[in-house]
């Protein structure tokens, strides 16, 4: 599964400190990662980030630089967010070697993301309801602080050791029905919120706990191109008025 590893995107997000940049594509060309995605980052490119690049300078080079999550990950099929804090979330929370298993078998099917929040903070909640999944490195409970480049060192480490453990990819469930995209999914939960409004179901003023709940039964569920398409043609349908003529056998 080696040549999956290049579908996998490092995402970093906010990064504030150019030399963590740096470091980080070292550590992703260390471990045949290529794919460096950048967002609202404070400064870059800088001459930090180059010398710590230390001959991963082409990954630096080729790095995509949105100014929102969303954007970086529309394209991505299965999105895993790194965080040391649960804070109320109900998608699976992975330790490293299972996350890395998943991202592998999942980029056999269209590019994934593994996201890094920012060195101060990390992901905000908002940014981590856009994640299928969590990783948490199993770090000292006195002592969790961890440096960026390292986290990503250590989540392309086992990347690899994942995809020279099965080095011959099994057979992928998604070769007949693709799974949906996340520019698709948040289609998907714009097309619910705007027909549970209608149906008087949510209040449009303080959407957010259900829409959250919803957001997370679907992200643990992992749909299908298809099963989206389904989906919002029911809600289409609803938002017609939900009536249509039964055609006679």
């Amino acid at each position: 599964m080696l040549a999956s590893l290049p579908a996998i995107h490092v995402v970093l997000v906010g990064t504030t400190h150019p030399g963590n940049i740096g470091s980080a594509a070292r550590a992703m060309k260390t471990m045949g990662l290529r794919h460096l995605v950048l967002v609202d980052p404070q400064r870059f490119p800088a001459a930090e980030a180059t010398a710590l690049a230390a001959g991963a300078d082409d990954l630096l080079v080729a790095a995509r630089i949105f100014s929102r999550l969303d954007e970086a990950i529309a394209g991505c099929t299965w999105v895993v967010g790194t965080s040391a804090r649960l804070r109320g979330h109900s998608v699976p929370v992975l330790e490293p070697p299972a996350a890395a298993r998943e991202l592998l078998a999942r980029a056999a099917a269209g590019p994934v993301a593994l996201v890094f929040g920012r060195e101060s903070s990390g992901l905000s909640n908002d940014e981590l309801d856009r994640c299928n999944a969590f990783v948490q490195i199993p770090t000292d409970p006195g002592f969790r602080s961890l440096n960026l480049a390292a986290a990503v060192q250590v989540m392309a480490y086992a990347c690899r050791i994942a995809a020279l453990e099965h080095e011959t990819p099994p057979p992928s469930e998604w070769e007949s029905d693709p799974p949906a995209t996340q520019q698709e999914i948040e289609a998907l939960f714009e097309h619910y919120l705007r027909v549970l409004v209608q149906i008087e179901f949510v209040d449009p003023e303080r959407p957010r706990h259900l829409m959250r709940r919803l957001r997370h039964l679907f992200l643990r569920v992992g749909l299908s191109a298809s099963e989206v398409r389904i989906l919002r043609g029911i809600l289409t349908h609803t938002e017609r008025g939900g009536s249509r003529p039964r055609q006679r056998p």
